[in-house]
């Protein structure tokens, strides 16, 4: 059987001591030698066929080079691509990522959280937290590494990176009064997540400020994120029967029911009703009408959970860090000015 590559067959074919050839391969040190030191111990490992011993490694630094991801439903549309950028980030800092999915359970993501524990990650990645998360807390409170990605937690000692929700609100409905609409519904969002919270207060707040008619009834809440909540939401408001011309929708598959909804009995997206989601999942641009949506960096938001964790294990810092970044409206045909409204019963 053919002999492992070790390090010293490196250093002796790179010419180099033991030491240096380990910091040139270890993502997180590399930067102290030389780039040129660096990529000549690199080719040559490669050319050697060299691979890191990861058991051996984590005995030495006592990490595993090992992240746990977890998100709330893998078959969203969204996570896939921020998976990819935290996979991404992580890749480049030396890191694997273990992908878990909640099914938005909690009891499941403590157990998620458990199991891979007790495998040793260096720290977590979690885009499937509820506002009160006491498993998330609790990773913070014994010095665990975590950031949550899309969402957040009530508790500020939790590092998170999310999206501008306030900011996305305030678009939409600016777009929609700009096209004639007053009496605007809104499908909101679980408040038992920072997004479906955080997006509803927006919605009370800007409502308010551009001076929109404040009726409770044209708000209904969901209890998930998909596409049959959508649809029931739209048949509680059609059957309180206030009047409204457009509805603003916490995501994008609230928005896809919604408009299934409505053709259902009878309405046309946008002619009778126009409907705004949030998120831009892939394909919303290909739907009829293509959705008017709330654009979201769902790699970007990703790859900087990632940069922000690698940045947390390596220099053990624990100090809480909040990113938050910008989003686009993305106007498209599923909204259009007002023409004809729903009748009051």
């Amino acid at each position: 059987m053919k002999r492992r590559v070790t390090l010293k067959d490196v250093a002796k074919a790179a010419g180099f001591h033991v030491s240096t050839v380990s910091r040139a391969l270890d993502p997180n040190n590399s930067h102290l030698i030389t780039a040129e030191v660096a990529q000549r111990i690199r080719d040559v490992a490669e050319k050697l066929g060299y691979r890191q011993n990861a058991a051996a490694a984590a005995l030495r630094t006592s990490r595993t080079r090992m992240v746990g991801v977890l998100v709330p439903d893998i078959t969203n549309p969204i996570f896939p691509p921020i998976i990819r950028g935290v996979e991404d980030s992580l890749r480049r800092h030396g890191y694997l990522s273990i992908i878990g999915n909640t099914d938005g359970d909690p009891k499941r993501e403590s157990s998620l959280v458990s199991m891979l524990q007790d495998r040793g990650v260096d720290g977590f990645i979690i885009a499937s937290v509820e506002l009160e998360d006491k498993a998330v807390v609790s990773l913070v409170e014994d010095g665990i590494a975590v950031v949550t990605v899309n969402r957040r937690v009530d508790n500020p000692a939790v590092s998170s990176v999310s999206n501008d929700e306030g900011e996305g609100i305030r678009r939409v409905l600016t777009h929609l009064v700009s096209l004639g609409h007053e009496r605007i519904a809104h499908i909101a969002g679980s408040q038992r997540f920072s997004t479906g919270a955080t997006r509803y207060r927006s919605f009370l707040e800007h409502r308010e400020a551009l001076r929109l008619p404040a009726d409770p009834e044209l708000v209904v809440f969901s209890n998930m994120y998909n596409e049959l909540e959508g649809e029931r939401c739209v048949e509680e408001l059609l059957a309180r029967g206030r009047r409204f011309t457009a509805i603003v929708c916490a995501n994008d598959r609230l928005a896809v029911g919604a408009i299934e909804a409505l053709v259902r009995r009878g309405l046309k997206c946008p002619d009778n009703v126009s409907v705004t989601g949030f998120n831009d999942m892939p394909m919303v641009d290909r739907l009829r009408p293509p959705l008017t949506t709330v654009r979201i960096g769902q790699y970007n938001v990703g790859y900087q959970a990632g940069e922000l964790l690698a940045e947390m294990i390596g220099t053990g810092q624990r100090e809480a860090s909040h990113v938050v970044l910008p989003v686009d409206l993305v106007i498209r045909g599923s909204t259009r000015a007002l023409t004809t409204a729903l009748p009051e019963n």
